[in-house]
């Protein structure tokens, strides 16, 4: 199968989710997504379910992570390398990871494949856009541009796993290449999943809320260089499989070694950080050079208040105010809409209804302002 590739996509300002919603019902969201975002719909992510969490989500078929009672409060995950079989099962894990690698048309098998228990949301997302009836017909199809689906990052994964002594799976190498091997063919697994429900281009974020740590004194001894190593791998296995690969950091962080990546679409809160990015001129222009997007996320989610003072029209002047910063000659605003998505700065499924529904409706609004201004035919 010819898998899309990111040559057939443009991101012309359109609306884009983060995944999660304060929601308990996954069909429920699906129709508030569809509804939002009719043109890159995505798969939502229901934090209530302790195991869709960021971590849980995605550690089935890791051999080193261990599940402790998720569904109490006392409950954990960890991992653990003390068990007497341990080297089998990683020595199984390289075997189907090779047999992935070496043969791209095998969707991952089972070891890599995200679970109906764990992914609920991915599943019925699938279904829905299958269905083509009621909310998903024919004529919605139409308007659909791209897929979108997420992972949580490597990095983001090994520092939230710790062993019993509370050391984080980051500064265990084998631990840390089996946990990155593991979320790249993850993703790769997902992204030929979603390319099977439709044959549009399909966007996978990798979802690294842990960069923002990056600089402070709890990784004083991470590695830039090391972490772009695991960033890259995982986006080499989304392109493989012939996706869009995104990536997703709701604070500040080290943006430079995002934007010298290999990864097609940068997700930040531009509400709150876009100077600490504009900063970065160069790179910034560099990256919009070679194709980059910008996934532009104007729409606020972290105070509730700056939820409830904002509105559309105070949204959409604050892209314009931020992108005349990233003007030049031969790259005005229109060409900058062209390379941007409009996102909110975070997923939403920490927040209460009302202002997750006004983050959505913002959303869509603010990208049919800009759309209709800087991009009136559609070019």
């Amino acid at each position: 199968m010819i898998m899309p590739s990111k040559k057939n996509f443009t991101a012309d300002g359109l609306p884009v989710l983060i995944g999660s919603l304060p929601l308990s019902d996954h069909k429920e969201a699906l129709e508030r997504i569809f509804t939002a975002t009719p043109e890159i719909p995505l798969w939502p992510q229901l934090p209530g379910d302790p195991f869709e969490g960021m971590i849980p989500q995605f550690a089935e078929g890791i051999p080193c992570i261990r599940e402790e009672n998720l569904h109490d409060p006392e409950g954990r995950i960890l991992y653990d390398t003390s068990a007497a079989d341990f080297e089998e099962q990683m020595l199984a894990f390289y075997e189907d990871y090779m047999a992935v690698l070496e043969n791209a048309e095998v969707p991952a098998g089972e070891r890599f494949r995200v679970s109906r228990k764990r992914a609920e949301g991915l599943y019925c997302f699938a279904e829905a856009i299958q269905e083509k009836q009621g909310p998903y017909n024919q004529e919605y199809n139409q308007d659909l541009v791209a897929l979108k689906g997420q992972v949580t990052g490597p990095f983001t994964m090994l520092t939230g796993i710790k062993d019993a002594q509370g050391r984080a799976g980051y500064y265990d190498e084998t631990i840390r290449e089996m946990v990155i091997k593991g979320i790249a063919m993850k993703a790769a697994w997902q992204t030929r999943f979603l390319a099977c429900c439709n044959n549009k281009p399909v966007i996978l974020f990798i979802d690294e809320p842990a960069l923002a740590g990056l600089g402070s004194s709890a990784f004083i001894s991470v590695n830039n260089e090391e972490i772009q190593d695991m960033i890259n791998e995982v986006a080499e296995a989304i392109h493989q499989a012939g996706g869009l690969a995104g990536i997703h950091v709701c604070a500040n962080t080290e943006w430079g070694l995002l934007l010298d990546s290999h990864i097609d679409i940068l997700s930040f809160d531009a509400y709150s950080f876009f100077d600490k990015l504009a900063a970065l001129d160069e790179q910034v222009q560099s990256y919009l050079d070679r194709g980059g997007i910008l996934a532009w996320g104007g729409i606020p989610t972290g105070k509730p208040y700056d939820i409830e003072k904002e509105s559309t029209e105070s949204l959409t002047m604050l892209w314009e105010d931020q992108m005349k910063k990233l003007v030049r000659p031969g790259r005005d605003q229109a060409d900058l809409l062209r390379q941007t998505l409009i996102t909110p700065s975070c997923g939403t499924g920490s927040l209460r209804l009302e202002h997750a529904e006004k983050v959505l409706q913002m959303t869509k609004e603010v990208s049919q302002n800009l759309r209709a201004k800087y991009l009136p035919d559609g070019d």
